[in-house]
């Protein structure tokens, strides 16, 4: 078992290199294209509708922290290039969903297949053992920040963050 001041020290080197991961992430232009012609806010919205299946511009703004009027702006962006298209919703006849057409796969599993690739290139040279323990670690990291920013309910056992940044 390691020391105690070891383990303040790594956990200092892991503060340190997830915060840069986290601020290149966050101070990224969400509007730039990156990825097939897309912004990082297309990305993730194709992602969504391909994930969660048909899903109506509420789910959407709700999942990407939009407002309605910026998810609609968004899917119309998406469906001008093709990439996914208005359907009615199946359990709401009045209602309007968005899903994603043939096209909007392919683009998304070309992405997908890219980004994979890269995380398959970095983490190659790492053991199983340690590949395992960095994916832990991130969901463990991921499951903090969705309890800190109220978004997920913390469950018994573990560890309750500040509701701070």
């Amino acid at each position: 078992m390691p020391k105690i001041d070891q383990i303040d020290q790594d956990a200092e080197a892991l503060y340190e290199a997830l915060s840069h991961l986290v601020r290149v992430y966050q101070f990224r232009d969400r509007d730039r294209s990156c990825c097939e012609g897309l912004s990082v806010t297309q990305c993730y919205a194709l992602e969504h509708v391909i994930k969660a299946g048909p899903v109506r511009v509420q789910s959407l703004a709700s999942e990407l922290f939009l407002d309605k009027s910026n998810a609609s702006r968004l899917v119309d962006s998406l469906g001008k290039q093709g990439l996914v298209h208005r359907i009615q919703d199946v359990t709401d006849g009045r209602a309007v969903a968005i899903s994603a057409t043939p096209e909007g796969l392919a683009v998304y599993e070309r992405i997908r297949s890219d980004l994979v690739g890269e995380a398959r290139h970095l983490s190659s040279d790492l053991s199983t053992e340690v590949r395992n323990g960095a994916i832990e670690l991130l969901r463990r990291f991921a499951n903090a920040t969705e309890q800190r920013c109220g978004l997920k309910a913390p469950e018994n056992d573990e560890y309750q963050p500040l509701k701070c940044c």
